[in-house]
């Protein structure tokens, strides 16, 4: 099928409203375009150059947490929710009340990502991962009365208050279990050549379309873009997330899916999504050349506090896992009493490598600011 000729899909009527049944997806894709062309060869230069960093960063998985957070925060924040990532950081207990929901699904989000990611080594990337991979992120969390875990028995919509205003009705449930096969399928078709970059967008776009769960829709579309990179070895961790470019770019995100839909310019989505590769990728790299300057940086200056020196590099390994702790915290990760970790904090924060952040004498709470400014940036 050449992108030229694609036909997105018909609308079918159903009882007072009409659902969009789209095109199969599973086939063999080309084009003219000579555009897609370049920026084909451009989002893999820069995807691979991002892969780079994972093989020559050391302990390279502490950094990645904190990218699946910052992914976690912005992926969810499209649907709605009001957290930033000094929120998302800290502990249940240290958020207010009116921004716990919140925060739970930023979490449910995080460790849906990371047990997708450890199931890609024993499963394939298929319907059976998508929904478990749903039933975590909608665990406890606004919209867990939505069938967790299980793809939508009845109609749902985008826009509006109800399917009469409604901007877009996906396909109607009857057509869920066909559209479904083919889209598992085609992620897995060896007999059609397709560059994965393509394959990939072609996915998200159909996903998005197909919409198969009454709820969580597009934080499982985005997560599968990462999770179909690794899968196919495109990267070897989970380090590209598109969600801060889509984000960004949330408006034109949502026409180039609806030119698709209405216009059948799949071309258009094709080059947006392949343009959010090239930006990501590069602000990526960016990013883990200042997590490795602020790495050797703090690195210089624990020498000054000799035989202590290396509990401190211990707190720090956590802290490029989790950037926040407290005296209690390094009493129990270091093996030490109060008076000695109390003093390494303080130590620390002089040094300007933690902050100290309510300003309270007691239950104190400390911040590597430095190390969460480099993904803010």
């Amino acid at each position: 099928m050449k992108f030229e000729d694609f036909k997105s899909g018909v609308y079918r009527s159903q009882y007072q409203y009409k659902s969009f049944l789209p095109a199969r997806v599973n086939q063999e894709w080309t084009w003219n375009d000579p555009r897609i062309n370049v920026l084909l060869e451009k989002a893999t230069q820069a995807l691979g150059e991002l892969n780079a960093f994972s093989r020559i960063v050391p302990n390279v998985d502490l950094f990645i947490s904190m990218h699946i957070l910052k992914e976690a925060n912005t992926s969810s924040r499209i649907e709605g929710t009001k957290t930033e990532i000094d929120d998302v950081v800290k502990s249940a207990d240290a958020i207010v009340p009116e921004k716990r929901d919140d925060w739970q699904e930023v979490q449910n989000y995080v460790q849906a990502m990371n047990e997708a990611i450890q199931h890609l080594d024993t499963l394939p990337l298929s319907l059976r991962l998508i929904r478990r991979t749903h039933e975590i992120l909608m665990n406890n969390v606004r919209g867990e009365h939505k069938t967790p875990g299980e793809f939508r028995t009845s109609q749902n919509w985008i826009g509006g208050s109800s399917l009469a205003d409604a901007a877009y009705i996906p396909p109607h449930v009857s057509d869920l279990s066909d559209l479904l096969d083919d889209f598992e399928k085609f992620l897995h078709n060896d007999n059609i050549l397709v560059p994965h970059l393509i394959r990939c967008a072609l996915a998200h776009y159909q996903f998005e379309t197909i919409h198969p769960f009454q709820d969580g829709n597009g934080r499982i579309g985005r997560l599968l873009i990462t999770l179909y990179l690794v899968s196919n070895n495109l990267l070897l961790k989970p380090t590209l997330y598109l969600s801060e470019f889509l984000e960004k770019h949330r408006g034109q995100y949502y026409d180039a899916l609806t030119r698709v839909r209405e216009s059948n310019d799949i071309s258009h989505w094709i080059r947006f999504f392949l343009q959010a590769v090239i930006d990501t990728s590069e602000k990526g790299k960016l990013t883990f050349e200042n997590i490795l300057r602020l790495h050797r940086s703090t690195e210089s200056n624990l020498v000054k506090l000799g035989r202590r020196a290396e509990n401190a590099r211990k707190l720090l390994m956590h802290l490029y896992q989790s950037p926040v702790t407290t005296i209690k915290q390094v009493e129990d990760l270091l093996n030490m009493n109060y008076a000695r970790a109390n003093s390494l904090v303080t130590s620390l924060v002089s040094m300007n490598i933690l902050q100290e952040t309510t300003g309270y004498s007691r239950n104190r709470i400390f911040v590597f600011r430095r190390y969460i400014d480099t993904f803010n940036g």
